[in-house]
């Protein structure tokens, strides 16, 4: 009887194991959150004002395509690139990165691969609190370490009417893929809902395309 309870119970958890997953895995197919913290001091006569953006240094490839996905983003801020010798109102400065760091989560022991039994397989006591002989079960938690990446795309608008004052800042970070793959999307979310309120932060979801 004890091991019948014991098998029973370890495919359960095998099952509802499964299915969390299946649902992760759903989840992380279809949709992408972006974490938005924003700075601002936008000013009011800006409409139709010209910008440029500037790079960070090296004029590499990679560099150009991230520019490219940052003046796709911009155009829901009103602001009109500069050309040729036009002299821009604003400049547009953008920096980037992907780290990868160490966090700790917890989950529920294996029934299989460790020696406590499935659902932390608690033993028998006996006569204890009022109560009689038994089983019981409690859930066996782990801390484990797992490996988070962090992908970064912080915008900074200057003003040249002021001598160069910062009047926007927005930083996008998704823990979502790789930083080729987000970086559409963390060039919409710093300018989701431009300009927005300063010292806001907020959590921005997109459906994946």
């Amino acid at each position: 009887m004890l091991q019948r309870t014991i098998k029973l119970a370890g495919e359960w958890s095998r099952m509802l194991l499964g299915i969390a997953a299946l649902m992760v895995l759903a989840g992380c197919a279809s949709t992408l959150s972006a974490r938005v913290t924003t700075f601002q001091q936008w000013p009011a006569d800006s409409q139709g004002a010209h910008y440029r953006i500037v790079p960070p240094s090296g004029d590499t490839l990679e560099v150009q395509a991230f520019s490219d996905m940052i003046r796709a983003a911009i155009g829901r801020t009103g602001l009109v690139e500069a050309q040729g010798e036009q002299k821009p109102r604003f400049d547009v400065h953008f920096e980037y990165g992907a780290t990868v760091s160490q966090e700790w989560v917890q989950r529920f022991h294996d029934p299989y691969f460790d020696n406590f039994g499935p659902w932390g397989w608690g033993g028998y006591y006996g006569g204890f609190r009022g109560w009689g002989g038994g089983i019981y079960y409690t859930p066996a938690v782990v801390n484990v370490p797992v490996q988070v990446s962090k992908n970064t795309l912080t915008v900074i608008i200057r003003d040249n009417q002021r001598q160069g004052a910062q009047v926007y800042k927005s930083t996008a970070v998704s823990t979502a893929g790789s930083l080729v793959e987000v970086m559409p999307y963390l060039a919409q979310a710093v300018f989701d809902g431009f300009p927005g309120n300063n010292g806001q932060v907020r959590n921005i979801t997109y459906e994946l395309q």
